[in-house]
């Protein structure tokens, strides 16, 4: 299972829960050519639709590149180039990139790979002065999530889940006693 679809699943499944109002920013999403056409080729599956639904539902205002999916162009910080010493190439080739994220008049943009993240924010945006802030998928998503407190029973349900599954991997867990509150800080 890719985290893609361990995300969708988590929302579809309403077991986290997002308010959209956390990013109200015209957002854009960038396909990394290792999720999107080498996960087509390599695996039968790109990521092209699970991280677009995903943003969209943290998201209002959202806006795709053109062109996209697998046309969508590569950032030029993959297969390596970003830990290369070949920066002013990788720059030069991170142009396309920069204009078509120009294009989009987008203040936030997803980029789920480390390279092409890295490569947008750290080379692209000041090369090109975009006005553009560079999230993760993840890191969009978890800013977006709505934290609510369990209540007792859902704590005590928990529990005793979590006791029949310890249980049934034959795990014995040791009682620790709760000494926090004798705990005193050391003197200086």
């Amino acid at each position: 299972m890719s985290v893609h679809d361990l995300m969708k699943e988590y929302i579809e499944t309403g077991r986290i829960k997002i308010d959209k109002s956390k990013h109200p920013e015209l957002t854009t999403y960038h396909d990394p050519c290792n999720y999107a056409r080498k996960s087509e080729r390599t695996f039968g599956h790109g990521y092209y639709e699970e991280p677009r639904w995903i943003t969209q539902q943290c998201v209002d205002n959202f806006v795709d590149m053109h062109p996209n999916r697998a046309n969508n162009y590569c950032c030029g910080g993959g297969g390596g180039a970003w830990a290369s010493p070949y920066a002013e190439e990788r720059i030069h080739y991170g142009r396309v990139k920069a204009k078509q994220i120009k294009d989009t008049e987008a203040k936030l943009l997803v980029a789920p790979c480390h390279n092409c993240r890295d490569q947008i924010m750290k080379a692209i945006t000041p090369e090109y002065d975009l006005d553009v802030e560079t999230f993760y998928l993840w890191e969009l998503l978890s800013e977006a999530i709505v934290v609510e407190p369990w209540s007792e029973e859902e704590i005590e349900k928990s529990r005793a889940e979590a006791a029949a599954q310890w249980e049934a991997f034959g795990v014995e867990l040791d009682e620790e006693e709760d000494d926090d509150d004798d705990w005193v800080p050391p003197e200086t």
